[in-house]
């Protein structure tokens, strides 16, 4: 039977292997979102962009997702990673992304800052004119990359979410209960990537992986998300990794997904 997620997304889809390189510290042209490059493989001959969004780290500041892309490059023959710090976000370094972080509630998926993340990805395409591009998100910037891909169909040629809050309204309502605080109350102006499905375009291949034993967000959101994306018609690798819980994404299942994305894409050049 399906949930009652997956049929509100029914309803809604009804109406609707490279050596490392050193690291490369950069701000994107316009957005000035601070970034981590690793790869050296010359820029005409970059098959595979891969940029990697952290997660909302309410009670830190985040810098795991420049450790996956680094590993990346290993991973994915012939590839560029890149780790983006999302707007208004400090790393342990100190180097910062402009922008207003918010209140890691569910409130920093909105448009300025996805049009802000997207810039960022343009620019990196410009620098890597045949390369396909993937864009990985761990959390809150699952959500953020999954309301680019619908924003932006024509953006990205795969996407890879881990432990994505997908259903915005239903995951805040069960945030209050684990952490309850007034901020779950108030209104956001966020995205809910899951009325964005239908603006993904079939080309486009997805992997979406949440941790068994994942308690700030439970397998039900990824599991009604992967759901809607099949119904659209989106090749899409749904699978709940065995053992894990939020923080999984520098697991190997992670890095298995995106291979897999990587090599059934056509090369452009």
């Amino acid at each position: 039977m399906r949930s009652s997620l997956a049929l509100a997304a029914l309803a809604l889809l009804a109406g609707c292997a490279t050596q490392q390189g050193p690291v490369t510290p950069r701000p994107a042209a316009q957005t000035g979102l601070y970034m981590q490059s690793f790869g050296r493989v010359p820029a005409a001959k970059v098959q595979t962009l891969v940029v990697v969004l952290h997660g909302d780290a309410p009670f830190e500041k985040p810098d795991y997702h420049y450790r996956f892309a680094e590993a990346v490059v290993a991973a994915v023959p012939s590839s560029i990673a890149v780790g983006l710090l999302r707007p208004g976000y400090d790393d342990p370094a100190g180097h910062h992304s402009p922008g207003d972080r918010g209140n890691a509630a569910g409130d920093n998926y909105t448009q300025d800052r996805i049009a802000a993340v997207a810039d960022a990805i343009k620019h990196l395409q410009r620098r890597y004119p045949n390369a396909n591009t993937i864009l990985v998100g761990h959390s809150g910037g699952a959500a953020l990359a999954a309301d680019l891909a619908g924003s932006w169909p024509d953006l990205l040629d795969g996407m890879v979410l881990v432990s994505c809050p997908c259903t915005l309204p239903e995951w805040r309502k069960h945030m209050k209960t684990v952490s309850p605080t007034p901020l779950w109350d108030q209104p956001v102006t966020s995205l809910d990537p899951i009325k964005l499905v239908g603006g993904i375009q079939p080309p486009l291949k997805v992997a979406v992986l949440v941790g068994a034993d994942d308690q700030t967000t439970p397998m039900k959101y990824s599991r009604a998300y992967a759901e809607a994306l099949s119904l659209r018609g989106i090749a899409t690798d749904f699978r709940i990794v065995p053992n894990q819980g939020h923080d999984m994404l520098n697991d190997p299942e992670v890095m298995s997904a995106l291979q897999r994305i990587a090599a059934t894409l056509p090369r452009k050049r």
